[in-house]
């Protein structure tokens, strides 16, 4: 990490969405590698956690809003590197997948191309394709279209599902267990191949800091598995019994399309029809695609990152491993 005194002769990087799940990452790890982070985001009050990732100015949150050409443009005045980390996972109000993740990224890659920024790192996601049935998967698609287009040199990264402390995966299903006793699951055939939101983080630092070759990139870790072997591993770690019941995808759209309208009152849905149209689909890297080892990544296998947050779900939590051990635990 830089030291103060360093800071003024060290690059600067922008990230967009840099206060949310990956964005967050990425900045801890561009900070630590001596560069300036500007944290765009749309409430920077919302984002004062992100400076204590560097020494006293070098990580700062400043406003941003990725609808607009001007505030846009002030966060990459000067950057010598920008990354988009912008993501939604249902439409809510003017936060659509077309505006954030198909505009967004048209956007911010024009103005970055127009201020002589050096090197850009679009965080995409695995499935992004214009012919797919979900608007999730086309918007992607879309928004790697118009950056390629307006910033030929971008590194383009698409990793599977991310898992981390703060992941919205394993905790959602973890929480779930907790309380009910059967776990619904939408294409529990469906295979996955989940990778580490610091593998991620180093990624797109690679990417940021040129050490990439422009194009794109395919994240996933070094192990495949079906959304059903995902929750059964989730739950011998809490260390619950749970009835995993699989729900028909007709069924499932159905119920789609009538939760989605709960981000019409300002409620997060617990699934949307595009959602079950996205998990009709494998979400595994490409054979041949290029993927972390380009980057210098080694993955992380899952089992050596999970129990380290998943274990505030176990009956006991914290203490679950010494009352399993006691004399006359259900360990003994």
């Amino acid at each position: 990490m830089a030291a103060a005194a360093e800071l003024d002769d060290a690059p600067i990087v922008t990230i967009f969405g840099g206060s949310g799940f990956v964005g967050r990452y990425v900045a801890q790890t561009m900070a630590r590698r001596g560069w300036r982070v500007r944290v765009a985001v749309r409430r920077p009050n919302e984002a004062l956690f992100v400076k204590p990732y560097g020494v006293v100015g070098q990580v700062a949150p400043i406003q941003a809003n990725i609808r607009d050409d001007a505030s846009c443009a002030r966060a990459l005045e000067g950057a010598t590197a920008a990354v988009y980390s912008v993501g939604v996972l249902y439409n809510a109000g003017a936060n659509t997948f077309e505006a954030v993740q198909a505009e967004g990224p048209a956007r911010v890659s024009r103005l970055a191309a127009e201020l002589g920024v050096k090197r850009l790192a679009l965080v995409s996601a695995i499935g992004a394709d214009a012919g797919s049935p979900s608007a999730y998967a086309r918007s992607k698609a879309a928004g790697e279209g118009a950056t390629a287009e307006s910033f030929p040199s971008a590194t383009m990264l698409r990793p599977s599902i991310v898992f981390g402390a703060e992941d919205a995966f394993f905790n959602r299903f973890a929480a779930m267990a907790k309380i009910s006793p059967v776990i619904p699951l939408v294409g529990g055939a469906t295979r996955f191949q989940p990778v580490y939101v610091q593998d991620v983080a180093d990624a797109v630092a690679a990417a940021a800091t040129g050490a990439a070759q422009a194009g794109v990139y395919e994240l996933g870790g070094p192990r495949i598995a079906t959304f059903r072997e995902l929750i059964e591993l989730m739950l011998r770690i809490i260390r619950r019994k749970r009835m995993i019941v699989d729900l028909p995808i007709p069924l499932a759209k159905l119920q789609g399309a009538v939760l989605q309208n709960l981000a019409l009152v300002g409620l997060e849905p617990p699934i949307t029809k595009d959602q079950v149209l996205q998990l009709s689909r494998d979400n595994v890297a490409a054979e041949g695609a290029r993927g972390l080892g380009d980057l210098g990544v080694s993955p992380t296998a899952m089992e050596a990152v999970l129990e380290s947050y998943l274990y505030a779900y176990r009956p006991y939590g914290q203490y679950s491993r010494i009352t399993e051990d006691a004399p006359g635990g259900p360990g003994r």
